[in-house]
């Protein structure tokens, strides 16, 4: 049988018998370094050069899910998350966090992420957590229209004129069927308050007095031709 030249992350992982979380920790923080196969592959010999005592030792911990790493921010904000009612913070902020660089992601899974619990900690810590959770809080497009104080038309116009984009999109089911399931877009709070801002050449007061039924002042936009 051919010995095994080159290994990805789970390869390598394997051979030196450590979790592929822990194993992405350390090249996280630079005790796995970068591949030197190609661009996700590592040597034969730069995997049996590596230390697999310390890259166990790196994460001592099982990671943790997003939603746990929510629910301790929570509580560091003073206003934790309670089982059944609405959470304080979601993993949408957790997501917020790996995408800022500020949370490493160690789960290699779309669907879902994993956390070093001291990592979290440090986050927990943040001088500026209060902040960055309020303008990372998810809003979908109906509390983004009322937070903007205009009807939901309003802010659909918006979304196709394209001043604001969704960050994600959940699923939201009614009833038990996946056939009543929608995908329902969601926005970050920050850009949804930078929207008037952004846009001075609307009449933001007229448009939050607009009646219900009448067209939408922001369909005109739509009609203008673009600037060459």
């Amino acid at each position: 049988m051919a010995r095994r030249t080159e290994y990805d992350e789970s390869q390598a992982a394997g051979r030196l018998r450590v979790p592929v979380t822990a194993f992405r920790w350390a090249r996280h923080t630079g005790l796995v370094p970068a591949p030197d196969a190609d661009s996700y592959q590592w040597s034969r010999a730069a995997v049996e050069a590596m230390d697999a005592e310390a890259i166990r030792a790196a994460l001592p911990q099982d990671p943790i899910p997003g939603g746990v790493a929510a629910d301790r921010i929570a509580e560091a904000l003073g206003t934790p998350n309670v089982p059944g009612e609405k959470a304080k913070v979601t993993s949408f902020v957790v997501r917020r966090l790996v995408a800022r660089g500020l949370l490493t992601d160690l789960s290699g899974n779309p669907e879902g992420t994993l956390h070093h619990p001291g990592q979290v900690a440090e986050i927990c810590a943040r001088e500026d957590l209060a902040e960055f959770v309020a303008a990372n809080t998810p809003l979908g497009p109906d509390q983004a229209a009322a937070r903007l104080g205009v009807r939901r038309v309003e802010f659909d116009w918006m979304v196709r004129l394209d001043w604001i984009r969704h960050t994600e999109t959940i699923e939201v089911r009614f009833g038990t069927s996946r056939a009543g399931a929608v995908d329902v877009p969601l926005y970050r709070t920050a850009a949804v308050d930078a929207l008037p801002a952004a846009h001075p050449e609307v009449d933001w007061e007229q448009l939050r007095t607009v009646e219900k039924g009448r067209r939408s002042p922001l369909a005109a936009l739509a009609k203008q031709p673009t600037p060459a």
